[in-house]
C-alpha cells in the first residue's frame, strides 16, 4: 500500500509540475504577442477545416474472385450426378458451361 500511495504523490507532482510549465509558457509567448502589437490566440487543432481538408485516398480497387479450377468443378459435378442429384442432361449442360470458360 505504501508504494501505490508514493507512486500516486510522484504521478501528481509530475502532473501539477508539467501544468504549471505549460501556463508559464502559454503566459510568456501571450506576452511577447503583446509586445509586439498582436494579439494572441492558443491554436488548438484537432483536424483539417473543409477549405484545408486533402483529398480523400482513391478507392480500393475490387478484389477479382479467384479462378475456379475447371478441374475441380467438373469433379464436383461427376460427384453430384453420380449421387443421383443431378441428371444427364444438367450434368452436360453443366459441364459445357465451365468448359466454354
Amino acid at each position: 500500500m505504501p508504494g501505490l500511495l508514493r507512486g500516486m504523490a510522484r504521478t501528481a507532482v509530475v502532473a501539477g509540475t508539467a501544468t504549471a510549465v505549460s501556463n508559464r509558457v502559454s503566459r510568456r509567448q501571450a506576452n511577447k504577442w503583446a509586445d509586439q502589437g498582436q494579439q494572441y490566440t492558443p491554436v488548438q487543432r484537432v483536424g483539417y477545416t473543409e477549405q484545408e481538408a486533402p483529398p480523400p485516398p482513391p478507392p480500393a480497387p475490387a478484389a477479382a474472385a479467384p479462378a475456379a479450377d475447371p478441374i475441380q468443378q467438373l469433379k464436383e459435378l461427376a460427384e453430384l450426378k453420380n449421387q443421383g442429384i443431378l441428371t444427364e442432361e444438367e450434368f452436360a449442360a453443366q459441364k459445357a458451361k465451365i468448359l466454354a470458360q
